[in-house]
């Protein structure tokens, strides 16, 4: 019942980001349909990591909006799209992605998932809310071609060292 609850309350928000025929874009081209995505599109051209998201994958993405990259200290997003921080910024974004296609009711199963950064992302479920580390899911499952995003409210950061 528990998961029925979760994934109820995930779908609702879900369809503001759904663009027709999802499932026949790649993540990025996804994500730039659904109109909420403009800092971290932004930020995936800085880093070169475009043609990689494009790629077969699958992948599943942890996409966090342009208000929560607007929750980050001013001057911040403007720091690390610079080309001198572009390892940085990989390193951000990388955190967001799991290799393969992790859907919503397999992600509330897991504690935790190895991301492409090679660090691993925490998953906590709380009665009808997903939580990975410390930003909330607020959509799920949005199809792409080569995988599935999940949609959340705060940039992760992966732990240092």
């Amino acid at each position: 019942m528990r998961l029925k609850s979760v994934l109820a309350g995930a779908l609702l928000g879900m369809a503001a980001y759904l663009p027709a025929h999802a499932s026949e874009k790649d993540i990025v081209a996804t994500a730039t349909g659904a109109g909420d995505f403009k800092t971290l599109t932004a930020a995936l051209k800085a880093a070169d990591l475009v043609s990689t998201l494009q790629g077969k994958g699958p992948f599943t993405v942890f996409a966090p909006t342009d208000a929560a990259f607007a929750k980050l200290p001013a001057g911040t997003v403007e720091n690390l799209l610079k080309p001198e921080n572009k390892q940085q910024l990989i390193d951000i974004l990388t955190y967001h992605v799991v290799p393969g296609q992790v859907m919503a009711a397999d992600v509330v199963k897991l504690d935790e998932a190895k991301t492409v950064n090679g660090k691993v992302i925490d998953i906590e479920v709380k009665g009808s809310a997903v939580m990975v580390n410390e930003a909330n899911v607020t959509s799920t499952d949005i199809a792409a071609s080569n995988g599935v995003i999940h949609v959340i409210d705060q940039v992760i950061l992966p732990p240092k060292g």
